[in-house]
C-alpha cells in the first residue's frame, strides 16, 4: 500500500519564513513575495508529495520559478515608475541582521533575472550549482557562469564594514533631529561629501523625482523639506531599527502614514539615505508596527 502523504500544511508551515525570503529577495516586494509563496503552496498541496524526498528543495524550485516569471512583468512596470524606486522595507527584529542590504538589493535591480536568481540561491542562501541549475532550468556550468557575472556585478555593494548597531543607532537618531530640525550645520558633519538621497513616494505622496546627489544637493533637500513641514503636526517616532540591513527608523508623519528612512553609513559618514514613502510599500508594516 502507497503510504499516505503527509499534510500539506504540516510540511510547508515551516518552511514558510525561507521560502518568503527567497521570494523577497528575488522581488524587492513584500506582498509579491506573499503571493508567490502562497501560489507555491497551491501547487505543494496538489502534488504528489510521497515521491518528494526534500521538500525543501522542491519548494525553493517553485518559488524561485515563479518569480522568475513574475520578474517579467513587474520590470516593465518599474521601468515607467513615478520617481526612484525602491525595494519596499523590511525592518528586521531584535537580534537580526540581514547580509542583504538595501544597497546590493537595488544593485540586484540591475542583474537579469537569471543571474539575480544563480547569485541569490548560491551566495546568499548556499545551495550547491546543482540544486541552482534544477531551480532556474539551466546547466551547472551555465549557473556558475551566471553567478559570476552577477558577483562582479554586486561586489561594491557588499557590506565591508558593516556598522556597529549601537553606532549606528547612534547615527541614526542625530540625523533624525538635524534633518527635521533643517540644521545644516549638523547634516555637513552628518554626511558623506558624495551623500545620495533616494525618496520613493512611488506618485502616492511627495517625494524627490530624481535622486539627489553630493554633500551640497542633499543638504538643501533635507533643509527644505524642514521647512516645509514646520507648519505641520510633528511626525512622531515609531522605533528605531535595521531598515533592510542598514540603521535607521521608522516615522508615523504629519499625514498619519509611516516612513522609513534606512542609512548606509560609511567610515563614521552617511553616504546615502533611503527614504520610504510609498503607501502602497508601507502597507505590511501597518499591520506590525506602531
Amino acid at each position: 500500500m502507497t503510504p499516505a502523504a503527509p499534510d500539506p500544511a504540516v510540511t510547508f508551515a515551516p518552511l514558510r519564513p525561507v521560502l518568503l525570503r527567497v521570494a523577497y529577495r528575488m522581488l524587492g516586494s513584500v506582498a509579491d513575495a506573499e503571493d508567490m509563496v502562497q501560489d507555491a503552496y497551491l501547487r505543494w498541496a496538489e502534488a504528489d508529495r510521497t515521491a518528494v524526498a526534500v521538500p525543501e528543495a522542491f519548494l525553493r524550485r517553485i518559488v524561485t520559478r515563479l518569480c522568475l516569471d513574475h520578474l517579467k512583468s513587474a520590470r516593465v512596470r518599474r521601468e515607467t515608475y513615478d520617481g526612484p524606486w525602491l525595494p519596499e522595507p523590511v525592518v528586521e527584529a531584535e537580534g537580526e541582521q540581514d547580509d542583504v542590504t538595501l544597497p546590493l538589493m537595488l544593485a540586484l535591480e540591475r542583474l537579469s533575472p537569471l543571474e539575480r536568481a544563480a547569485f541569490l540561491l548560491h551566495d546568499v542562501f548556499g545551495q550547491g550549482f546543482d540544486e541552482v541549475a534544477a531551480a532556474i532550468g539551466r546547466d551547472p556550468a551555465a549557473c556558475r557562469q551566471l553567478a559570476a557575472r552577477a558577483r562582479e556585478h554586486v561586489r561594491a555593494e557588499r557590506p565591508r564594514y558593516p556598522v556597529e548597531r549601537g553606532r549606528g543607532h547612534e547615527i541614526a537618531a542625530a540625523f533624525l533631529t538635524a534633518s527635521r530640525a533643517g540644521d545644516t550645520d549638523a547634516l555637513r558633519e552628518l554626511l558623506a561629501a558624495d551623500v545620495t538621497f533616494y525618496s520613493d513616494g512611488g506618485g502616492k505622496r511627495p517625494a524627490a523625482a530624481r535622486v539627489m546627489r553630493g554633500l551640497s544637493e542633499v543638504t538643501r533637500s533635507l533643509a527644505a523639506i524642514a521647512r516645509l513641514l514646520a507648519a505641520k503636526p510633528p511626525s512622531r517616532l515609531v522605533r528605531y531599527g535595521l531598515v533592510n540591513g542598514l540603521p535607521g527608523f521608522v516615522t508615523r508623519e504629519h499625514d498619519g502614514l509611516l516612513q522609513t528612512t534606512a542609512l548606509l553609513i560609511d567610515h563614521g559618514r552617511i553616504a546615502a539615505i533611503y527614504v520610504m514613502r510609498n503607501p502602497d510599500k508601507l502597507a505590511h508594516l501597518e499591520r506590525t508596527l506602531d
